[in-house]
């Protein structure tokens, strides 16, 4: 039983929708605590961006970091502005796997980033889908 070019598209939305809720929900999990770490946590965070040769300013690139996970949380929840979320997130993720590898902690510890990077990666290249924000308001 072949499928209609219009339920294959709304399966399509559907996917992302759950690709995006799913992501989105654990991403502002895991951007929370970070979010409200405040300075401290963020220079932490913002250390590791001394595996791609960049040791200056970690305060802000933590709080970039942390601010891309949170609020790409909720923007790929709600499927707002959507596409500069997911790439925010993917460099986020290109960091993180980046770090991992980089400190010896092989894939077993790398491989969270590197799914989640693929996932950006994907909902950048695809858009929020029909159920979103995004596509409410560009079809206003």
């Amino acid at each position: 039983m072949a499928l209609s070019p219009n339920r294959l598209q709304q399966l399509n939305d559907s996917g992302l929708l759950a690709l995006r809720l799913g992501f989105g929900s654990m991403f502002i999990f895991h951007g929370a605590p970070k979010m409200a770490g405040g300075p401290d946590a963020w220079t932490k965070l913002g250390k590791s961006m001394k595996h791609l040769g960049v040791d200056v300013y970690p305060e802000i690139f933590g709080f970039l970091a942390s601010f891309a996970e949170f609020f790409g949380g909720v923007a790929l929840l709600l499927g707002l502005a959507t596409r500069p979320f997911a790439f925010l997130m993917f460099c986020t993720m290109v960091v993180a796997s980046v770090m991992h590898l980089r400190e010896g902690d092989g894939l077993g510890k790398s491989a969270h980033a590197i799914e989640a990077g693929f996932a950006f990666l994907a909902i950048l290249l695809t858009g929020a889908g029909r159920y979103s924000l995004d596509r409410r308001l560009r079809d206003r």
